[in-house]
């Protein structure tokens, strides 16, 4: 069984490729292997971290309601989150310490962005939560009841979605710094709600493909580190989701 690409930079094509004791072939035991299970349960205890740091973040937010008190935390969750990302897609076998960690630190950047954005539309942070939970689990159910096929039309219209996503993304960064602004896609308009409706169900697709990568990588045989790398996927998308969901809503708010 090939492996198929996936849009997760965490969740490439070779992920599960050249690992000790990886294959159908692997003389590992079966249960040293990675199961879906074990990565449901890591999943589950990525978010846990995450929100323990979010929820602290917040606390010393809502305690001053000044920014500057959390800017720290934001800069280290911002800078710290990338730089661990990096070495866990990098050093694979390191996910069991780096995977954990990477969720502490973007708990950091989420309950700090949560609380600023709450306190300009009160409730907007819970509606959030809820959404990409139940997104989550909706896709989860779909998918594992058959109800959703990745096939490779599918995959490769979703890869390329992100791609185009991701590259303007970098292109408003960059011209950003020159003073160009895409004020109709960032605000309140019909536009820019469509635009964020876009991205939105694009973050969500992209956790099918990182279920069908998962589950491919289950049968593949991969070592049981990997489980957390898995995990880590997921994590990496989830944040994205969550990110994309509070920024459309605070689009919707503001047009009140």
């Amino acid at each position: 069984m090939p492996l198929m690409k996936t849009s997760n930079p965490a969740l490439s094509s070779k992920t599960f490729q050249n690992l000790p004791g990886s294959g159908y072939g692997g003389m590992i035991d079966a249960t040293a292997r990675m199961s879906l299970s074990g990565t449901v349960n890591k999943t589950g205890l990525l978010l846990v971290l995450a929100m323990a740091t979010a929820a602290w973040v917040w606390h010393l937010f809502v305690l001053s309601r000044d920014m500057a008190d959390i800017a720290p935390y934001l800069l280290v969750g911002g800078l710290g989150g990338f730089v661990v990302a990096m070495v866990t897609i990098f050093k694979k076998e390191w996910s069991p310490v780096t995977a954990p960690l990477y969720a502490l630190l973007e708990g950091l950047v989420l309950g700090g962005l949560s609380a600023i954005f709450d306190l300009r539309y009160p409730g907007i942070a819970v509606q959030a939560v809820g959404l990409t939970f139940g997104t989550l689990f909706v896709l989860l159910l779909a998918y594992s009841s058959g109800m959703i096929k990745v096939t490779q039309k599918f995959r490769l219209g979703v890869v390329a979605a992100t791609g185009g996503i991701m590259l303007f993304y970098l292109a408003e960064m960059i011209l950003g710094f020159f003073h160009v602004q895409f004020l109709a896609i960032n605000g309140g308009s019909t536009i820019g709600i469509v635009f964020s409706l876009f991205v939105c169900a694009i973050a969500a697709l992209n956790l099918v493909l990182d279920f069908d990568f998962i589950e491919q990588g289950v049968n593949f045989g991969a070592p049981k580190y990997m489980e957390w790398y898995g995990a880590f996927g997921i994590m990496v998308t989830l944040v994205w989701l969550y990110l994309e969901i509070l920024r459309l809503l605070s689009k919707m708010r503001s047009r009140n």
